[in-house]
């Protein structure tokens, strides 16, 4: 007999088996961020310091798509509570499915093709704070299920963006750039990560059209 997999399940503990998930689009989203005035709050509490080198970073630094329970990677999870008409195997990988990448307004069908994606990107982490951070918190930091920072997207706009903050990229669908602006700063805010003097302008900017 089949059971829903839901992402709460994985997280609480709830017995699972072979699995069959769909989820709507208007729940197709990770945590929602603070509205803007929020957001304006917690930007103003974030220092502001000139960004480090990357000196010794590296993406193994950060372990990700770490098991979250019953067999079901980071990855996996997202790929179930992100997507629409998702079906799952007891691997928890996903055989069938379709993903919008809000970014840019694409959906891909492929869970091959889907990128899991930073919204505060690991290099970026490093350059604000993370360096500093034992492997512990830089892995809870890449495996942040609570926050708005992990989000679908389509290969080449990940590989666009790649580690850039707000200071030097956007998304290029204008109507995200609100939510962008209100989840990065919610992330930077969550985990004291510092902002530069770019990166601040333009999310001030970002909010004030909120």
């Amino acid at each position: 007999m089949k059971r829903a997999i839901t992402t709460a399940a994985i997280l609480t503990g709830l017995p699972l088996t072979t699995a069959i998930m769909t989820s709507s689009p208007a729940s197709a989203v990770p945590p929602p961020p603070p509205g803007a005035t929020t957001a304006k709050s917690e930007l103003a509490a974030l220092k502001v310091k000139k960004e480090i080198s990357l000196s010794g970073y590296s993406r193994a630094k950060f372990p990700h798509w770490i098991d979250q329970g019953f067999g079901c990677s980071t990855r996996e999870v997202v790929l179930m509570r992100d997507g629409k008409g998702v079906r799952v195997g007891s691997d928890c990988y996903p055989t069938k499915g379709s993903w919008y990448s809000p970014y840019d307004g694409k959906t891909v069908t492929s869970p091959h093709k889907v990128d899991i994606e930073h919204l505060v990107a690991l290099s970026e982490a490093w350059r604000s704070g993370a360096k500093s951070w034992t492997t512990a918190r830089r892995q809870a930091f890449a495996n942040d299920l609570r926050h708005a920072e992990l989000w679908i997207s389509d290969h080449p706009l990940n590989m666009d963006k790649g580690g850039k903050d707000p200071g030097r990229w956007l998304p290029p669908r204008s109507a995200f750039r609100c939510t962008y602006a209100r989840s990065y700063v919610q992330v930077k805010y969550a985990w004291s990560l510092s902002v530069n003097t770019a990166e601040k302008k333009a999310l001030t900017s970002l909010l004030n059209k909120c």
